[in-house]
């Protein structure tokens, strides 16, 4: 028997909220258990800084030293709006991140946090997979389709299609990423009869808890949308044009 009826897999402290925030919500409204499980939370494993992480820390109002404390008490915040449990492992930020070799931080601009996977982090997936067979079992698991192209965001993917198989895996369309360039979907879905969509429309309940709990990640409204304002509008209306919000799954998947 499964522990819990779904499992969202969030590469970040913020991102299956930010992208399924609604959807949630409807769940444990309906008397449904929901797990959220963020794999990059982990502190910084080396007193290394970037400028990159500097700069971020700068505009999110935090220090090095809470900037993940931080993080952590926005998520558990939102996640208690829409009902769900928060369970954050020890990966650290990408922005953390340094080669094993030379300790140099490896992802220094925004170009490198959306490129490619540094070689070096292979071991990463290994790594992930391992967290995720130690997971509570869910009768659904959704995890991020890479929208955005950002190396965490590839690097929990690609852990989950190892661990779980791809025909078990639900994907969300990650968000803001996707109201930014909603033609990427084309590229991560390049055959449409390989997939099949699931519209879940939102009641006003669930988008105004979506959007209160986006509002809990008070430290990066600044970064991914200028202001809490034009967070509200920005979402309502990537909402409104998709009908709610979207999920995908392989076809053939139960």
């Amino acid at each position: 028997m499964s522990e819990y009826d779904l499992l969202y897999l969030s590469p970040h402290l913020d991102d299956a909220v930010l992208s399924c925030g609604g959807q949630i919500y409807m769940h444990t409204e309906a008397g449904r258990s929901v797990l959220v499980v963020t794999f990059m939370a982990g502190e910084p494993r080396t007193d290394t800084r970037s400028t990159l992480a500097e700069y971020l820390h700068h505009n999110w109002g935090v220090t090095a030293e809470t900037a993940v404390a931080r993080r952590r008490a926005e998520d558990k915040a939102a996640c208690r709006r829409l009902g769900a449990d928060t369970l954050h492992l020890s990966v650290p930020d990408c922005i953390y991140r340094v080669h094993p070799e030379s300790g140099q931080p490896l992802y220094t601009s925004d170009e490198a946090l959306f490129g490619e996977v540094d070689e070096s982090e292979a071991y990463l997936i290994e790594e992930l997979v391992g967290k995720m067979s130690r997971l509570p079992a869910a009768g659904r698991i959704l995890g991020p389709l890479g929208v955005g192209h950002h190396v965490d965001h590839q690097l929990t993917k690609k852990a989950a299609e190892r661990h779980f198989g791809r025909e078990h895996l639900v994907y969300y369309e990650d968000y803001p990423y996707v109201q930014r360039d909603p033609d990427v979907l084309d590229a991560l879905l390049p055959a449409e009869t390989q997939w099949k969509p699931e519209l879940i429309p939102l009641t006003e309940a669930a988008l105004q808890a979506r959007l209160e709990a986006s509002l809990a990640y008070d430290s990066q409204i600044s970064v991914l949308f200028n202001d809490p304002q034009t967070l509200a509008d920005t979402l309502k209306t990537y909402v409104k044009s998709v009908g709610g919000e979207r999920v995908w799954q392989p076809l053939g998947a139960s």
